[in-house]
């Protein structure tokens, strides 16, 4: 059982989906979690209920972020969006916004909480990348360099604050069955004239050798271990949830 009691954890775009789930698991735990969001409604519900505290923040404007005095012991880099289109298409402030949110966000996060971390001889982070930080899918090029990014400066940090007793780790989710991920399901059924098993069975698990999508409590249960000192060993390493996309 872990015991996250005397801890601070923030977890970014922790109103929703992946983010909503971590935070929840990490306040059953014990933590006091700051549900970082840019939707401050969203955020101020989901910390009423864990008992936590809301921070309403735009992720993409790191100029505003840099220098913030960030105190915490866990840090969760979860914030995300998508774009698609094909790269001779791909409007600069799109590929711009992404890769701002994705990963200079968490630069900028991970290096105002590494210095109370390195004071205290102990800290988490950990990484939400994705299997585009393993593999490439076309039309996504803006959130694949993203994701590869973030699998550098997880590994770069892990180098640098292993030796202060923190430790720094990625999660690469496949697709995970959130609300945004169902909705998706159910607009392809209706716009290819299928069913949803259909679309489900067809293109979102078209990569997984397992016949389900992972659930957000599936990556919250992970993100809880790896945070955990069971976990104190683990340290610049991925760790898919992707019913095996990646071992092909």
């Amino acid at each position: 059982m872990v015991d996250l009691s005397s801890k601070r954890a923030l977890v970014t775009g922790g109103a929703s989906g992946l983010g909503k789930a971590m935070s929840e698991a990490l306040a059953a735990a014990g933590a006091h979690v700051i549900v970082a969001d840019v939707n401050a409604e969203s955020a101020e519900a989901v910390a009423g209920d864990i008992g936590g505290q809301a921070w309403t923040v735009n992720l993409a404007d790191t100029s505003a972020l840099n220098g913030v005095d960030l105190d915490v012991d866990i840090l969760i880099n979860n914030a995300g969006i998508q774009r698609i289109h094909p790269i001779t298409e791909f409007p600069l402030v799109e590929w711009r916004l992404i890769n701002t949110l994705m990963l200079e966000a968490p630069f900028v996060l991970t290096k105002a909480a590494l210095p109370g971390m390195y004071k205290r001889g102990w800290g988490r982070v950990v990484n939400l990348s994705s299997i585009h930080g393993l593999r490439a899918s076309a039309n996504k090029s803006a959130y694949v360099a993203a994701k590869h990014g973030l699998m550098g400066l997880t590994k770069t940090t892990a180098l640098e604050a292993g030796p202060h007793g923190v430790t720094c780790n990625a999660i690469n989710p496949g697709y995970v069955m959130t609300p945004m991920v169902k909705g998706q399901i159910a607009d392809q059924a209706k716009t290819n004239g299928i069913t949803e098993d259909e679309v489900l069975e067809q293109v979102f698990l078209g990569h997984s050798a397992v016949p389900k999508l992972a659930e957000p409590d599936d990556i919250a249960a992970l993100a809880l271990f790896l945070v955990s000192d069971a976990a104190a060993g683990i340290n610049g390493s991925a760790h898919s949830v992707d019913g095996g996309w990646s071992a092909a």
